[in-house]
């Protein structure tokens, strides 16, 4: 998928940048496959405020995609490449030789009559999900599970993909898109290729108007703030007091590790993510 700049008639078209969506096949979702989104405003179920960038926005469906590909040697073909406005991806619809339809992350170079497939012996093709120990080392891999059955967790982003190093005993080396090496058992599934859409690091929304279309509002700086307010508030100009930079809250940013020392998955880690 290419990008498109535009001619600055407005300032907001100086910077511009947007996908031209050649990939694209279909612009309307599948209406079995959809669920409205109730919209919370940033308020929780007591009405009040906890997240202040939250408000306002285009309607949006959640289009609900099988992040588990438990439907089993049952080969399905690509009816669609479609837009899914609440993630980075693009998905695919498929339509299964039994009648049923899911959709799933579109892998780059995902087309339109691909036949994809989930299983234990499946070949090791572009969209195919199989177990990490049928799939060869050094094949860029996505949508992988961390435990097995509960469907894909990590690698579900636009161009990004995964990789194994080696294979030892009952567990993967697997290279994040962080740089980051972690073990994750071999019965655990993934699917074949690299997520499509890899452009989209590249889009230059242009101007403040496109966040509000996509729900955010605006974020008033914490040195602007008052002390009350934030730690960063206050202060002559642009002298203030207090902790710099940190949060609402006083926690240190820009390098400070909030990672707990003893968290459970530290064992699964060979080899922290590159600073």
């Amino acid at each position: 998928m290419g990008l498109k700049t535009y001619r600055p008639i407005t300032p907001g078209q100086r910077f511009k940048k947007t996908l031209t969506f050649e990939e694209i096949t279909q612009s309307k979702p599948e209406r079995r496959l959809t669920k409205i989104i109730k919209k919370t405003g940033g308020r929780n179920n007591m009405g009040r405020v906890t997240n202040k960038l939250t408000g306002g926005g285009s309607k949006r469906k959640y289009r609900i995609i099988d992040f588990r590909r438990n439907k089993m040697e049952i080969p399905g073909k690509v009816f669609s490449i479609e837009y899914d406005p609440n993630r980075s991806a693009n998905i695919a619809l498929l339509h299964y030789i039994d009648g049923e339809k899911r959709y799933i992350l579109a892998p780059e170079g995902m087309k339109t009559g691909d036949e994809v497939i989930a299983g234990e012996n499946v070949p090791a093709k572009l969209g195919n999900a199989l177990p990490l120990k049928n799939i060869p080392v050094g094949i860029e891999i996505h949508n992988i599970e961390l435990t097995k059955g509960k469907g894909g967790q990590i690698v579900r982003s636009a161009g990004s993909s995964a990789q194994i190093l080696a294979k030892e005993g009952d567990w993967c080396h697997i290279r994040m898109p962080s740089g980051e090496v972690r073990l994750i058992h071999i019965n655990n599934f993934a699917t074949v290729g690299k997520v499509g859409n890899s452009e989209h690091s590249s889009i230059v929304i242009g101007k403040a108007g496109v966040s509000r279309h996509m729900g955010i509002k605006p974020r008033v700086r914490a040195v602007a703030m008052n002390p009350v307010d934030h730690p960063m508030g206050g202060g002559e100009g642009k002298t203030s007091g207090g902790r710099h930079p940190c949060n609402r809250n006083g926690i240190p940013a820009k390098g400070f590790k909030t990672r707990k020392k003893k968290k459970y998955s530290n064992k699964y880690i060979v080899s922290r993510r590159k600073k």
